[in-house]
């Protein structure tokens, strides 16, 4: 999975906030593209709406794991089937269980897993990832296709932010003090990457979205 035997040491823009540049080989991102276009045949990605609003994002989503984070008129909330097909969710793929392990060092297994696929338009606005119970489990996300332009907040929406790009193969964690930071994508940069054939980027978020304790 990793270029070397051991994770490169990741950057510390702030406490919390982890990135490793380059993390997955190009050999590693194709062949993960290959097993997510396998689960996502029956696993269709879908445009999520606003509970407020019944405005689409301007992503494409579907998941992975025991649970699935949704948006629609009832609100945000995880669930445990495609809201279109009603199927179950796929596991999580073993190369991204692998990767939590390795990087986290939670004491528990992801159950979901956000997969975002970001056109050349798309963008996701300053949010906190607050629907999880553990607050104290990292988020650990993962870059495929073109770069995207991160924004990264305080624990304020209001709070001063700095930007950043990520590109293919780059993984973030946000954990501890960043955890609850507000973050989002301002933009695409079409044609930076050559993964995806129809190009685009794809996010993979893993999660933990119920106490291990119970």
């Amino acid at each position: 999975m990793f270029e070397k035997t051991a994770p490169p040491k990741a950057l510390e823009p702030v406490p919390g906030t982890r990135i490793w540049p380059g993390l997955l080989s190009r050999q590693s991102q194709e062949e993960l593209v290959a097993t997510l276009r396998a689960q996502i045949v029956e696993n269709p990605l879908y445009q999520p709406i606003m509970p407020k609003t019944g405005k689409p994002f301007s992503v494409a989503m579907t998941n992975f794991g025991d649970l699935g984070w949704v948006s629609d008129r009832s609100g945000y909330r995880y669930e445990d089937c495609h809201p279109a097909t009603g199927r179950s969710w796929p596991p999580i793929p073993g190369r991204l269980q692998a990767l939590w392990a390795d990087l986290t060092g939670y004491g528990a297994p992801p159950e979901a897993c956000l997969v975002n696929y970001y056109g050349p338009h798309a963008k996701m606005g300053l949010h906190q990832d607050r629907d999880e119970k553990p607050l104290d489990a990292p988020v650990l996300s993962v870059s495929l296709g073109d770069t995207a332009m991160f924004r990264l907040g305080g624990q304020e929406r209001k709070a001063p932010t700095q930007s950043f790009k990520l590109a293919s193969g780059d993984v973030l964690m946000l954990s501890g003090p960043s955890r609850l930071r507000f973050h989002g994508i301002d933009r695409i940069l079409p044609g930076t990457s050559t993964l995806l054939e129809k190009g685009g980027r794809l996010n993979l978020t893993l999660r933990r979205v119920t106490d291990p304790a119970r």
